[in-house]
């Protein structure tokens, strides 16, 4: 895509917070060219939006929270914003009665379909993408993520968990030879069985279930219908990487690698790569294009 898209009608989707269980109802809207993403909180006053920038990331614990200047907050963002990167959405309004995107089913999938319904239009502006251009990487406990120089958006995920449910699992999720919505946008999130108590003591997890989410007990998948991909696991940690590598504001022209990664690491390495103007450039394809073409002539 080397334009900037939006939608072409309104959409509206509702459900309950993963994590606060409370009730939401979520209304996207297509915006001017320019706009960006924005999530707008109709149910406070104040300065009640929040625009998508990586410095906007607070919260990294079991999901990304978003929040503006005033304080007001949108958490659970990942899978929404993955999916609008997987279609290439770049200005969209999102307004939430609540401060939690709804879970629906704990993928990307049903907001893939609920865009693919609205409908997508190009914009008349060229699509900015942040090139990377040179190697960032950031390390923590054992876990790695790196930016890397790419021609195109790859995404490359390892993860490892003791239990025989997950253990070792790898996937390269190639924007140049696959599509999301057929790729990860069905892969869950998951959790695991022995750590419910304590979350719910935490406040988190309220909205939790085996309708969207895989849960692990010892080495045995909970869910009745098992998995939708042997790999599900390292599959929507692609998905999450996705989606918080989309919190840059303008799509990546590179190649990002995870080892055990989760959202703190993800938005850590993107920090790290927009904060060295070195590390980094804007680049608009469409307006290369249109060069090459007029040398040609």
């Amino acid at each position: 895509m080397m334009w900037e898209n939006t939608i072409a009608s309104p959409a509206m989707i509702a459900g309950r917070g993963l994590h606060d269980g409370a009730p939401v109802r979520m209304t996207l809207k297509p915006a001017d060219p320019g706009t960006g993403i924005v999530f707008v909180r109709r149910d406070l006053g104040g300065d009640n939006r929040i625009a998508v920038r990586a410095e906007a990331v607070g919260a990294t614990n079991l999901g990304t929270v978003l929040e503006n200047a005033d304080g007001a907050s949108v958490s659970t963002v990942e899978h929404l914003m993955a999916a609008l990167s997987g279609l290439s959405i770049d200005n969209i309004v999102i307004e939430l009665d609540n401060p939690e995107v709804p879970s629906v089913d704990g993928s990307s999938a049903p907001f893939v379909s609920l865009l693919q319904r609205a409908g997508l239009r190009r914009q008349g502006t060229p699509r900015r993408y942040i090139e990377v251009r040179k190697e960032i990487a950031v390390e923590q406990d054992g876990k790695r993520a790196v930016l890397s120089p790419c021609d195109r958006f790859v995404v490359e995920v390892e993860i490892e968990f003791d239990t025989d449910a997950i253990g070792r699992q790898r996937v390269v999720f190639d924007s140049g030879k696959h599509q999301f919505a057929d790729m990860l946008a069905s892969a869950r999130t998951f959790g695991f069985l022995h750590e419910v108590e304590a979350l719910h003591a935490a406040g988190r997890a309220q909205g939790a279930s085996l309708e969207n989410s895989v849960v692990i007990d010892g080495d045995r998948i909970v869910n009745e219908d098992g998995l939708r991909y042997a790999d599900e696991f390292v599959r929507h940690k692609a998905l999450d990487a996705i989606g918080d590598l989309y919190l840059a504001g303008a799509p990546i022209l590179g190649r990002f690698s995870g080892f055990k990664t989760g959202h703190g690491m993800n938005n850590k390495v993107l920090r790290a790569l927009l904060a060295d103007k070195t590390a980094w450039r804007w680049r608009e394809l469409a307006a290369e294009n249109a060069t090459a073409r007029d040398k040609a002539v």
